[in-house]
């Protein structure tokens, strides 16, 4: 689904951010399906040494909010705006080594798109699954208050 391009601009865009922070790679392919990777470090993993909950959602959001970005053709005019994310956790993370979050488009409408996202380890093992809807703000008039 993503691009080289379109991943070197998510990288580009994302300095400074907790997308940088847990040090997430964007994956360019050419199939439906968005792609990204996480290293598990100190930076995303709780007190036992595991992936950390929150770092499974912030990822699902952020590869979700990409494939978000390829769908509207990257027009910086919209804002691609998470609005829920829910997840089920499935098994422990490994350790060490590092996560991949594949997201799959259930709905594209104009301004909602919903995504399944499936984090998996290396070895492809199912670690768990979120579902993002996304908001696409798109630019408007205000209106006028009478």
């Amino acid at each position: 689904m993503l691009t080289k391009e379109e991943c070197d601009l998510m990288h580009t865009s994302m300095h400074g951010t907790m997308v940088e922070n847990m040090q997430i790679r964007f994956l360019p392919s050419d199939d439906d399906v968005a792609r990204c990777e996480m290293p598990i470090t100190e930076r995303v993993r709780q007190y036992r040494g595991v992936l950390h909950g929150g770092a499974y959602l912030a990822l699902a959001e952020t590869i979700a909010g990409a494939g978000s970005l390829h769908l509207i053709d990257f027009d910086m005019t919209a804002a691609v705006c998470g609005t829920e994310v829910s997840g089920t956790h499935l098994q422990m993370s490994p350790t060490e080594g590092k996560v991949i979050g594949e997201a799959r488009l259930l709905y594209e409408g104009w301004s909602t798109h919903v995504w399944e996202v499936r984090i998996l380890d290396e070895q492809g093992t199912l670690l768990s699954v979120e579902r993002v809807t996304n908001r696409i703000l798109w630019p408007h008039k205000t209106k006028s208050k009478n």
